[in-house]
């Protein structure tokens, strides 16, 4: 896997931001249930990419970290799940 410079990645992802080896972003919804229906349709995908997520989940807010730990920095895999959050984030 080739790692990818995370503060390059995150220019061209609206409101992520990149730091040493990880990009980050901050989403908030009006409320816990849709907060929670997103990580809920994200887990099927992650899980289906075998590439989960770092996150934390208060009331309308879910704070999401990305990095690929096995190659030790940002991936395309990391890419393609920011995507399908700013997806299903709508």
């Amino acid at each position: 896997m080739t790692i990818l410079d995370p503060k390059d990645v995150a220019e061209d992802l609206p409101g992520w931001t990149g730091g040493d080896d990880f990009i980050t972003k901050v989403f908030k919804f009006e409320d816990f249930a849709q907060a929670f229906g997103f990580m809920t349709r994200i887990a099927i995908i992650a899980d289906k990419a075998d590439h989960h997520p770092e996150w934390f989940n208060v009331y309308n807010r879910v704070d999401v970290t990305l990095t690929t730990h096995d190659a030790g920095g940002v991936t395309e895999k990391d890419v393609a799940l920011a995507k399908a959050m700013e997806k299903a984030a709508g």
